[in-house]
This record gives structure tokens, sequence and C-alpha cells, in this order.
């Protein structure tokens, strides 16, 4: 029964020939995966410092309404109109949730599920009443298409082609974000860490905070083609607490997420292959994995390095003095 789940694994077909017999399509797939992994893991680093990863959660389910009345208003698929749609209905999230919770007893992670939930749901329901006014495919903003990247129309200048348009249009997105991410790096530092801090120094924490969130949405709204609304969470999630797992500092903790990009797109890639799977599904599988190793196994923070700190600590005689009384200056250096 093992066998009919898990196919019998194949290197020439799954590692070999995609980089020899489809070299072009396997290109394009594996560079908008990295491109959307990388750009929402840098943009995650700061929103999962913040504490607003679930943010993050109800930022990317309550998009969908924005988007489907653009396309009802519009009646168009343009990335314009889109990225407009997904960018005032993030904004109006927030401002939903801080609502909410300032001004009843309402805890914060219930005024993100009450308002996530409440405009997804009117998201669902648009799309399915309008699809066939406006050509939209649900399952495609849910889960993603990034297998058909490849046949998507071509962005050229001139006669010269460079590339599928969503991968094109993703990687300006990307440079754009890496450009703002370095200009304002200091005021997102600080924001991120002491707000009270920052609105001392003169850096206002809201313009910060409603910032991101606008770049959050531009970037989620761009990954809706490869990795669709539903697993786009887990781009923005995974990479950024796994490095920040690994490391204290944040400079390194952004260069770990581009690495691991890397990771999750090749073996995402290739594990989709084998088990004829979704390529963004297949992606996020192996970003939880990675996780749990870092999880497990981290010098500083993995749980069998603290279970083994903790052996050693209940291990470690303690020293007494003339009266058999215990040290507690060396029993404080033990712990």
């Amino acid at each position: 029964m093992l066998n009919n789940l898990i196919p019998a694994f194949d290197f020439q077909i799954v590692v070999l020939d995609p980089w020899t017999h489809n070299f072009q399509d396997s290109l394009w797939i594996t560079l908008m995966g990295f491109l959307v992994s990388a750009t929402c893991g840098l943009v995650g680093c700061f929103v999962v410092l913040r504490r607003m990863a679930l943010v993050g959660d109800a930022i990317s389910h309550s998009l969908l309404p924005g988007i489907a009345i653009a396309f009802i208003l519009t009646q168009s698929r343009n990335t314009l109109p889109m990225m407009v749609g997904a960018v005032i209905a993030g904004i109006v999230t927030v401002a939903l949730i801080e609502l909410i919770r300032q001004s009843s007893r309402i805890k914060p992670d219930a005024a993100i599920g009450i308002v996530f939930s409440t405009l997804f749901a009117i998201g669902v329901v648009l799309i399915s009443g309008y699809a066939d006014h406006v050509d939209l495919d649900t399952d495609c903003v849910l889960y993603g298409q990034i297998e058909w990247i490849p046949f998507e129309g071509y962005t050229s200048i001139g006669n010269t082609e460079i590339g599928p348009t969503p991968v094109i249009r993703m990687a300006i997105i990307s440079a754009i974000v890496i450009l703002l991410l370095v200009f304002f790096y200091k005021e997102l530092l600080v924001t991120s860490f002491d707000a009270g801090l920052a609105a001392s120094l003169g850096i206002s924490p809201a313009v910060f905070k409603y910032g991101l969130v606008l770049v959050l949405s531009v970037v989620i709204v761009a990954s809706f083609e490869s990795v669709g609304v539903v697993l786009v969470l887990a781009m923005i999630v995974f990479p950024s607490t796994t490095s920040l797992m690994l490391t204290d500092r944040l400079p390194l903790a952004l260069l770990i997420t581009v690495f691991l990009s890397i990771l999750y797109t090749l073996f995402g890639y290739h594990l989709a292959l084998w088990l004829s799977a979704t390529t963004a599904g297949a992606m996020s599988v192996i970003a939880g994995l990675i996780f749990t190793l870092a999880w497990l196994f981290s010098p500083n923070r993995g749980l069998i390095g603290k279970i083994l700190r903790r052996r050693q600590i209940a291990n470690a005689p303690t020293q007494t003095d003339a009266f058999g009384q215990v040290d507690a200056e060396q029993f404080g250096r033990n712990l």
C-alpha cells in the first residue's frame, strides 16, 4: 500500500531530466519560486519581529475581497487594479483589527480571526459569484499554478524576449523591496524592537507599520500566480522564523533567508516531480521540514540543545562552603 502512495524514485527522471530535457521550463519555475520565497521571507523577517505573523495571515486571506472588487469594477485581470485593490484591502484589514482591539475587550488574536475570516468569506463569495463574468479562477487564486509560469506571455525588449511576464514582474518587485529594506533598514529595526524609542527619535511607528503592510500586500498579490493566497503565508513565516532560530543578528538572518529560499525552491521542485504534486505545496513541505530541523538542532535555541544543557546543569556538582551551604554564585554561573 505504501508503494501506491509513494512512487519509486528515479534519479534520472526526477533530478537530471528537468535540467537537461526541460531546462528552460525548470529555470523559470524555480526562478519564480525563489523570487517569491526570498521576497516574502525578507519582508517576513520584520513581520515576525513585530509579532505580526497572524496579521500577515489575515492580510493574505483578506486581500481576496479587494481583488474580487477590483475585477468586478474593471473587468480586467491586469496587475495594476489587482495591486490597488489588494493594498486597500490590506490597509483596511489592519485598521479593522486595531479598531476592534482598541474599542473593545476582545484580544488581538480574536480580533484577527474575526476580521480575516469575515473578509476571506466575503472574497470567496464574490469570486464564486462573479468568476464567470471576470474569468477569475478561484483555485488559481487560492493555491497557485507555478507550473504554468513557462506558458505565460513573455516580456520583450525590442525583438528580444526576456522571460515570462510574471517572473519579470516579480523580479522588479523583489528589487524594489530590497531597495526599500536597505534604505529604511534602521527605521524598520528600531520600530520593530522598540516603538517607544522610535517615537522619541522622531520616527513614526504607525507610518512604518502601515508601510510594511502596504509592501506585504503588494508582495502577496505578485505571489498569487505561484504559491496562491493559502500558501503564501508559509513563504512569509517559514524562511524568517527558521533564520531567526539560527542567529540573533538580523543582517545575517536576512542572508540566511535568501539561502533557505534556494533550498525550498530546488528541493520543493524535485519533490513535486517525484510525487506528481503541486510545486508550491512541495516547497512549503520542504520549508516545514527545514524549520523542524532548525527547531531540533539549532545550537542556541534548538530543543535537543536545551535538553542537553539542562541535563548538564542538573548533573553539574554544586560547590558548598565550609558549613555545607550551596555556593549561590557558582550555582548561578551553572545556570
